[in-house]
C-alpha cells in the first residue's frame, strides 16, 4: 500500500500561513531535500485553495507528479489534464483506492482544513515538516479539530544552516487498552 505523507512547511508556533495568508517567511535559499522527495512521489493531493494558488502562479509544473487530485465540493473543473477532482461524503473510499493502486508515495501538501480531513480519517501516514525559524504570532494553524491523541515515532531529523529543521515522523497504531487486558499493566 502507498503511503500518503504530509510535507508542508510550518512556522515554529506552529502555523502554515500568516495572518493575511501570506508564506513569504519561508526559506527558499537551498532545495531542502525537495528534489529527493519528489523522485519518491507520483501522486499529489491539495485542497481547492492550494491548488488555485499553485495554477495562478504557474507553479503546477513544479509539482512533477504524475496525478494531482483536488479535494472540493465547490469546484467545478480544472485545468489541467493530469488533475482530477475528488469531492462528495465517500472522499474516504477514493483516497484508499487511490493508496490501493501501485505506484510511488502520495503528497499531501494541503490546505488545513483538507489535513484535518485526512486526520480525521485516519489518512496520513507520515509527517514531513520543515520548520522555519520564525514566530507568527497568528495565522493558519497546522492541525485544526484535532479530537484525539495521536501518537507519532520520530524516524529522521535534518538540521539546516539556515535554522531550518526537517522532521520526520511516522504514526504509531492506535493503543487499544482492551488488547492489553490481563497483560500485567
Amino acid at each position: 500500500m502507498r503511503k500518503v505523507i504530509l510535507n508542508l512547511a510550518v512556522s515554529l508556533d506552529g502555523f502554515i500561513e500568516g495572518p493575511n495568508g501570506e508564506y513569504d517567511w519561508c526559506l527558499m535559499d537551498q532545495d531542502y531535500g525537495l528534489t529527493e522527495f519528489i523522485e519518491d512521489i507520483d501522486t499529489l493531493f491539495l485542497g481547492r485553495k492550494s491548488y488555485e494558488l499553485i495554477s495562478n502562479t504557474g507553479n503546477i509544473s513544479h509539482f512533477s507528479a504524475n496525478k494531482i487530485y483536488v479535494f472540493s465540493d465547490t469546484l467545478a473543473e480544472v485545468q489541467h489534464d493530469n488533475v482530477e477532482i475528488i469531492s462528495g461524503a465517500n472522499f474516504v473510499d477514493d483516497i484508499n483506492a487511490i493508496k490501493n493502486q501501485e505506484g510511488k508515495s502520495i503528497w499531501l501538501f494541503g490546505g488545513a482544513n483538507l489535513v484535518s480531513s485526512f486526520m480525521a480519517n485516519g489518512l496520513v501516514d507520515e509527517f514531513l515538516l520543515s520548520i522555519h525559524p520564525v514566530l507568527l504570532g497568528g495565522g493558519k494553524a497546522l492541525f485544526q479539530s484535532i479530537t484525539e491523541r495521536t501518537g507519532l515515532q520520530l524516524i529522521e531529523t535534518i538540521p539546516y544552516s539556515s535554522g531550518l529543521v526537517q522532521l520526520r515522523y511516522q504514526l504509531l497504531p492506535k493503543f487499544d487498552l482492551n488488547n492489553i487486558a490481563g497483560a500485567g499493566y
